[in-house]
């Protein structure tokens, strides 16, 4: 079974070789002096941290795809080997267990989704082992270690201390969950939060790439936000940051499960749209895809539910930019199934509320299926791997 030895439970052992190693893994194949540009490090440096990277063979050179630099020399640009290591990322919703099988370039190789009957830790801990098993059994047939496991879940998440303190939709608390799946897999484990797992993916593979500042919005049974702030994904002093789906923008407003009135998530989420559509139409709808049918169908209660759903997101995605001025907003989540619906709210709140230049910043949609959370998780595993400090982590 292949496992992370401990002399490379970190690979990158010192802050320029980790920054080194993603800047390449973001933006390679870069030469030597387009990564010295990036990461404003001395040439000598570069080399210094590349040097071991390679002899490890978790950086390649590419010849065939050199330039001559300025006095002849070839400039052979380096890349990361994907294939040198592999990761496991598990996303836990209510409802089912993903698992991908990422390499290092956090391509997913191996997808496998398992339904759930029962949300106690102690019914999901052991299939959640049991997928692991598979997809280290998969490993071996690429011939690469896995290197590291994550595991992203909803709510307050302790990465440092890798704890569950509370999951609202699996109703989980104080759940020591890195250390209970590190004694049952073996591997080294990183527990985040969903939305910030699925950040780290985008800054370092998706919409984000490049950017400095963004914010990434999701919705959809929960309306969340990753931020990122001078390239550092924000955690917090105490673990939490960005739960703009608990901004009461309504104070008289309906109840919201963390005890407030108004909150974003109590107008704008799967089960409060799902809730006010009954009451404003008086039909039994069951599930979210019978509201939004009952809606696209022209009845004029629903759509006007899902017309204040995306003046609330747009109002939230307002305050976000004018607190923190990202260079764009990536809205996500399962939710945006019915963003034809709430287009024009989120539009117009958002004009309204952003204040002056803020109003500039780039919002775009980006649809990301669970699977792609699955990778989220396995992109934390890969930067506890690499050492990476682009992650916020407080004292």
């Amino acid at each position: 079974m292949p496992s992370a030895s401990a002399h490379e439970a970190v690979l990158a052992k010192t802050p320029a070789a980790s920054l080194v190693f993603t800047t390449v893994l973001s933006h390679g194949p870069l030469t030597r002096a387009e990564i010295a540009r990036r990461t404003r490090l001395s040439a000598a440096a570069v080399t210094k941290a590349v040097r071991p990277l390679m002899e490890l063979g978790y950086v390649v050179e590419d010849p065939n795809e050199g330039a001559r630099s300025a006095l002849g020399r070839p400039a052979n640009p380096v890349r990361v080997d994907g294939g040198r290591a592999f990761f496991i990322g598990i996303k836990v919703t209510g409802d089912e267990i993903i698992a991908v099988l990422a390499d290092l370039c956090c391509r997913v190789r191996v997808a496998r989704h398992l339904a759930l009957a029962n949300r106690e830790p102690e019914a999901v801990l052991p299939s959640i082992t049991a997928l692991v098993q598979e997809l280290l059994t998969e490993a071996d047939g690429f011939g690469a270690p896995v290197r590291g496991l994550g595991v992203a879940v909803s709510g307050d998440v302790d990465r440092a201390d890798g704890v569950v303190r509370y999951s609202p939709f699996l109703e989980w608390r104080d759940l020591p969950l890195a250390e209970i799946l590190g004694t049952a897999t073996g591997l080294p484990v990183t527990v985040d939060n969903d939305v910030r797992a699925l950040t780290v993916a985008e800054q370092w593979f998706g919409a984000g790439v490049g950017l400095s500042s963004f914010a990434l919005v999701t919705v959809g049974a929960g309306v969340g936000c990753g931020l990122v702030v001078h390239g550092r994904v924000v955690s917090g002093a105490h673990g939490v940051a960005g739960e703009i789906g608990h901004l009461s923008i309504d104070p008289l407003g309906p109840r919201c499960h963390c005890g407030n009135n108004g909150c974003v998530e109590a107008i704008a989420a799967d089960p409060a749209i799902l809730r006010e559509v009954r009451e404003v139409t008086g039909k039994p709808v069951a599930t979210a895809a019978d509201a939004l049918d009952l809606a696209r169908g022209g009845d004029p209660g629903a759509r006007e539910v899902y017309a204040r759903a995306g003046q609330a997101i747009g109002r939230a995605i307002g305050s976000v930019v004018n607190l923190f001025g990202p260079q764009r907003v990536i809205i996500s989540g399962e939710g945006l199934a019915a963003y034809d619906l709430f287009a024009g709210g989120v539009r117009d709140a958002f004009a309204a509320s952003a204040f002056g230049t803020a109003a500039q910043c780039d919002v775009m949609t980006r649809p990301l299926p669970f699977e792609e959370w699955a990778r989220g998780a396995a992109a934390t595993a890969i930067q506890s791997f690499i050492g990476s400090d682009t992650y916020e982590e407080q004292p």
